[in-house]
This record gives structure tokens, C-alpha cells and sequence, in this order.
């Protein structure tokens, strides 16, 4: 096996530039959920629980629905985790970010998310 591709339970994933971008963009989406939570405000011991909180349901879910070795495989769940977790982050990313940023941010979740669903580098 070389190093563009890892077993899974379906045969060899073979790993492209898009799947490198969806990996940083659900990173991203993680660390912006973490800030969000951090900067609610109110006293620490809520910030620090949001911080963790927020990020760490997000990967619960992403691990259960979304992941590529998901323990539950649906398409409708997997689809719906996304659209939360995704969708959580870029909102998160409005709050945190440079408009500017956010907006590219936003982007870049929306044209990854695509074309790993249409175009030459879908999922097959």
C-alpha cells in the first residue's frame, strides 16, 4: 500500500488535494467551535467548558456519522453531521473572525464540500 492510500473496510481510499483541504477545513471548523466558545463570555469556568464542549460534540458526532470510518454508515446522517458541523463552524468563524476571513472561510467550506460530492474529485 503506498502512502496515498489506507485500507478502510470498502477496499483502498485513494486521498487527493481535496481530501487534504476537507481534512484542514473540518480542523479549522474545530478550532473555530473551540474560540467561539472560549469568547461567549461569562465566567471562566463557562468559557473553558464551551471551549471544550462545543468543539469535542462536534468530533463526537463527526466520529460517529461523518468520518470515513464512521460507526454508523448512513448517507442522510452523514450529509446532516456535515451540514451542523460545517455549518456550526463557518457561523462560528462569523463570530471570531475578520469579516474578510469569514467569508473566505465560508467559501472554501462550500466549494470543498461539493466537490467532494460533484465533479472530478467526488467520492465514487
Amino acid at each position: 500500500m503506498n502512502r496515498t492510500e489506507r485500507r478502510h473496510d470498502d477496499g483502498p481510499i485513494q486521498v487527493n488535494a481535496n481530501d487534504l483541504v476537507a481534512f484542514l477545513v473540518e480542523v479549522a471548523a474545530l478550532v473555530l467551535l473551540g474560540v467561539a466558545g472560549w469568547q461567549l463570555g461569562g465566567p471562566t469556568f463557562l468559557q473553558v467548558l464551551l471551549a471544550l464542549a462545543l468543539p469535542g460534540a462536534a468530533a463526537a458526532l463527526w466520529g460517529l456519522f461523518a468520518a470515513p470510518r464512521a460507526r454508523v454508515r448512513s448517507r442522510p446522517l452523514e450529509l446532516a453531521t456535515k451540514t451542523v458541523v460545517l455549518g456550526a463552524g463557518v457561523a462560528a468563524g462569523f463570530l471570531v473572525l475578520p469579516l474578510p476571513w469569514a467569508v473566505a472561510f465560508a467559501l472554501v467550506v462550500v466549494v470543498n464540500t461539493v466537490l467532494l460530492y460533484a465533479g472530478p474529485l467526488a467520492r465514487r
